[in-house]
């Protein structure tokens, strides 16, 4: 290459590392922050919402609540009214007798501790100091409390307990363990820093678990759902030992245990072979495989039937959810309106002192922009409340103009509704109805339903009609316990009843349904 030729290459290699300015224009979605609080704000209901007020009324001074008690001229001028017609009508009563006031002191209230301990006289001195019985209500015992209190009554070593309590630390929900023996293992030697000589940490974890295995309820500690119900077995063995050593002991007469042992053996026989058998509830292959009685297998079936799968959800029960409806749809003159449920909600209003700050000079220039942030945050809030309250009002008017009928009648006259119609008839997007039904409730005259209930897809019904989802489910479930148990409908069958009915639906759509609502399929339904 010359050396022009070498040159030009540089020069053009100059330029391209050169920094260039360049203006693009282009058009992206951005989030400002006023509008994430106003979609954060329409998706909460109305518990939420009274806590986000609270929480706001601490952070930011500008914010404050009107105290009911705080009396208008009306108010005022009527209660001084009401208190010149009392005195009139005290003035007009006639003369009271005179009572001595010594007669009116009560003495037990200030002497009961000097008089006769068996006597109390009755007072409502101090009553309001008495704490409320609702600071008495104790926390509900877990799993983990429950068997840890059993385990403290055991006497076991230091190292056993300590493993226990690590396979304790290790159950789920359900109460099965979900930690493998190598990583309880390598967690013991973490927990015990000088463990002895001959220390064997998988031995130990596998005697803790014969420990937990005898622990109450029976069959946690289990890995999977055999192992789970032969433990429950075991323990029922265990009482029956138990009992008849105690007849034993007592010279009683034998009781017919006998049999009860048979048919453990039997449950335990299915349980740790033919699991699969059970769960396709095959009589017929379990009589076969089992070699044992057609009753005596019956009886075993309906022994693990009462068996518990998930030991540990007796104690791990979730909480009651507080449900309290943010609109109510009232009858009024033959037509239903919308209400807001605005009760206990704090009304807000803007501090009039920290307005009269911003226009004053003396105040440093941090201290205003400062109270002007805050002023922001404060007028934006109440807008997004009220937009909030806007969009459910308006959402909520299109439900109850197109659901009048569920609103006369019932779940039978519901009618199909998608959100997408709702937000195009309103004129906003349908996340933005999604967010305003989530999550709240409704007090109808049919009950309380979630807002969510109103939205459903609809499928080709008779008349030319659509038909709900819901209702489609209740029509498969209700052929479903209308059949015979010994013959169960296939999805086939089901689906062309449904057909005769004027329903165009397809056999795949009722196999859905019906795995949706948890039915199990026709050979599973099938009794033999």
């Amino acid at each position: 290459m010359s050396l022009a030729a070498l040159s030009a290459v540089v020069a053009r290699s100059n330029r391209l590392l050169q920094p260039r300015l360049n203006i693009k224009l282009s058009q992206r979605q951005v989030l400002t922050p006023g509008l994430v609080q106003m979609v954060t704000v329409l998706a909460l209901n109305k518990l939420e919402l009274k806590d986000m007020i609270n929480n706001e009324l601490v952070e930011n001074p500008v914010l404050e609540e009107i105290d009911e008690s705080n009396e208008t001229l009306d108010e005022r001028s009527g209660k001084e009214g009401d208190r010149e017609r009392s005195a009139e009508d005290l003035a007009s009563e006639p003369e009271r007798k005179e009572v001595d006031p010594f007669d009116e002191i009560d003495f037990g209230s200030y002497f009961q501790d000097y008089l006769d301990p068996g006597f109390r006289t009755a007072s409502n001195f101090e009553e309001f100091d008495k704490p409320s019985f609702e600071q008495f209500l104790s926390q509900p015992s877990t799993l983990t409390d429950h068997l840890l209190w059993q385990l403290g009554s055991l006497s076991l070593r230091d190292s056993v307990r300590t493993a226990v309590e690590l396979i304790i630390g290790n159950l789920n929900d359900d109460g099965y363990l979900t930690a493998s023996n190598e990583e309880l293992a390598e967690a013991l030697l973490d927990a015990i820093p000088t463990p002895p000589a001959a220390f064997d940490p998988l031995a130990l974890i596998e005697q803790a678990r014969a420990v937990v295995a005898r622990l109450d309820p029976a069959g946690v500690g289990a890995r999977d759902l055999r192992e789970c119900l032969l433990w429950q077995l075991d323990a029922q063995r265990r009482e029956l030992d138990a009992a008849a050593g105690r007849r034993a002991k007592a010279n009683a007469a034998a009781s017919p245990a006998d049999p009860i042992l048979a048919t453990l053996d039997v449950a335990a026989v299915i349980v740790h072979q033919h699991l699969p058998l059970l769960q396709k509830k095959d009589m017929r292959e379990l009589v076969r495989v089992c070699q044992r009685p057609a009753e005596r297998v019956q009886e075993a079936v309906e022994l693990i039937r009462h068996l518990d799968p998930r030991p540990g959800q007796c104690y791990n029960q979730a909480e009651t959810r507080l449900i309290e409806p943010d609109v109510a749809f009232v009858k009024r003159d033959d037509e239903y309106v919308v209400v807001m449920n605005e009760e206990d909600m704090p009304a807000l209003r803007l501090n009039k002192s920290y307005r009269r700050m911003l226009g004053q000079k003396t105040v440093d220039r941090e201290v205003r922009d400062y109270v002007k942030e805050r002023y922001k945050s404060a007028i934006q809030l109440l807008r997004n409340i009220e937009q909030r309250k806007n969009t459910i009002v308006r959402t909520c008017e299109i439900i109850v103009r197109r659901q009048g009928d569920f609103l006369e009648r019932g779940v039978e006259g519901l009618h199909p509704m998608m959100i997408k119609e709702v937000a195009e008839e309103i004129g906003v997007h349908p996340s933005t109805v999604s967010r305003a039904v989530a999550n709240k409730y409704v007090h109808t005259a049919q009950g309380v339903y979630e807002l969510r209930f109103f939205f459903s897809e609809g499928v080709g019904g008779p008349e030319g009609g659509d038909l709900p989802l819901l209702l489609l489910k209740r029509r498969v479930k209700k052929l479903i316990e209308e059949e015979d148990p010994r013959k169960p409908w296939t999805d086939d069958y089901l689906a062309a009843e449904l057909q005769r009915q004027g329903i165009k639906v397809t056999r795949r759509t009722v196999a859905k349904y019906r795995e949706d609502m948890q039915i199990p399929s026709t050979h599973q339904r099938r009794q033999r």
